[in-house]
């Protein structure tokens, strides 16, 4: 009995982290995708069986109330399952968005790439990329943050206001360019 609420409280929190915030598109570049896939691919082809094998051995072995191997396995098996449900979910609801083949190629959109100054005058460049893709040590963020908001539609040159917690900075625009995502 305790085993079908814990599961049922793993199904609730896994659907609580697919969810994007309201009305928001999951938008994802090709490279973004592809991720999402190969992650799933070898959670599912890979780790999974090899899981499976433990648990299946460990559970020979009799007592599976003080059986490590077998505790630990079951576990990673819910983890991984609740890890497969969410990137299902990502990629059915993956709208393919891919920036080389972006129009308007002189404003900032899904998938650009975009160098821009801070009121410090410190350059900073980013690439826009979907909500699972975002890292920013690597200078990809998320469209949906404060910075890829303000730099929304903006052109080069043009100074724009980022509204954070943190309070208003302003950033102009230097360079655009797409085909990184």
């Amino acid at each position: 009995m305790a085993d079908t609420q814990k599961a049922g409280a793993d199904q609730s929190d896994e659907d609580d982290d697919a969810a994007l915030p309201g009305n928001v598109r999951n938008y994802v570049t090709p490279n973004g995708l592809l991720m999402l896939k190969q992650e799933h691919d070898q959670l599912w082809l890979e780790e999974r069986p090899r899981v499976v094998e433990v648990v299946s051995w460990a559970a020979g072995n009799g007592d599976r109330s003080e059986n490590g191997d077998y505790l630990y396995g079951k576990k990673r098996l819910r983890e991984i399952d609740r890890r497969l449900r969410f990137l299902r979910k990502r990629i059915e609801s993956a709208e393919l968005v891919d920036p080389a083949r972006q129009r308007g190629l002189d404003r900032v959109f899904f998938g650009a790439t975009v160098t821009y100054a801070g009121g410090s005058g410190a350059e900073n460049k980013v690439t826009i990329v979907g909500v699972d893709e975002a890292d920013l040590e690597a200078g990809k963020i998320s469209w949906i943050c404060p910075v890829a908001r303000a730099l929304h539609k903006a052109r080069e040159g043009d100074l724009v206001a980022v509204k954070s917690p943190a309070g208003s900075e302003t950033l102009e625009v230097l360079e655009i360019t797409y085909g990184d995502g």
